[in-house]
């Protein structure tokens, strides 16, 4: 199991945790339009090669999330759906849980509860 942790602007801490056949990427700070690039490079990365895995990202710990934050783990979803990937999200909770209940885009992920170490949940 690697770790390697990143930060993009001073805005966002991502600590990923790989192992076989699965990566949980840890998010700590703010998810905003100076920092979502390097967590999309990062996604697109682990999503678009090769065999499928599952890649989990805990919100936990995200105090802030604009639509280019949005925009940027739809995209990561899309691409894990095209190469047999799954993309689940983890710790939504507080203004992040709100904005994608309010922007309709909650039911496309798959979900665990911030309390929950393994309930994995397909959002309806």
């Amino acid at each position: 199991m690697g770790r390697e942790t990143l930060t993009a602007s001073g805005d966002l801490k991502m600590t990923v945790d790989d192992s076989e056949g699965s990566t949980l990427v840890r998010l700590n700070g703010r998810l905003n339009i100076h920092s979502s690039p390097m967590l999309r490079d990062r996604l697109i990365a682990m999503l678009g090669g090769g065999p499928p895995k599952i890649v989990m990202v805990d919100l936990a710990n995200v105090s802030y999330i604009d639509a280019s934050g949005i925009a940027t783990m739809i995209e990561a979803l899309k691409i894990a759906r095209n190469h047999q990937s799954e993309l689940r999200l983890k710790g939504l909770q507080g203004r992040v849980l709100h904005l994608f209940e309010v922007t309709g885009m909650l039911p496309l992920f798959e979900t665990s509860s911030p309390g929950s170490s393994s309930a994995v949940s397909k959002v309806l």
